[in-house]
């Protein structure tokens, strides 16, 4: 089993940048995959950005270029960079672990960007 807690959300202008962190109860060398999601009001949950346990990452093409996802091993924490934000940006956005053949979510974090 593992934790995720998200931090980092708020509010932010058009064009501003924000940082995710997603912090793990245990650690992330040996999940096989991390990612983010997100989620706005009236749509379906969304994969942001994915991590693999090698170091490999991909991340969405409405996000390329502008989010980056990283991953600190010793500090079994997860990051999302989200630079030159939109406000079609605006979600919850959800840390995910894929470990043992099963999903972990965290609780969310609330992303707002004003136009």
């Amino acid at each position: 089993q593992v934790q995720l807690v998200e931090s980092g959300g708020g509010l932010v202008q058009a064009g501003g940048s924000l940082r995710l962190s997603c912090a793990a109860s245990r650690s992330i060398f040996i999940i096989n995959r991390m990612g983010w999601y997100r989620q706005a009001p009236g749509k379906q949950r969304e994969l942001v950005a994915i991590i693999l346990s090698g170091g490999s990452s991909n991340v969405a093409d409405s996000v390329k270029g502008r989010y980056t996802i990283s991953r600190d091993n010793a500090k079994n924490t997860v990051f999302l960079q989200m630079n030159s934000l939109k406000p079609e940006d605006t979600a919850i956005y959800y840390c995910n672990a894929y470990l043992g053949h099963r999903d972990y979510w965290g609780q969310g974090t609330q992303v707002t960007v004003s136009s």
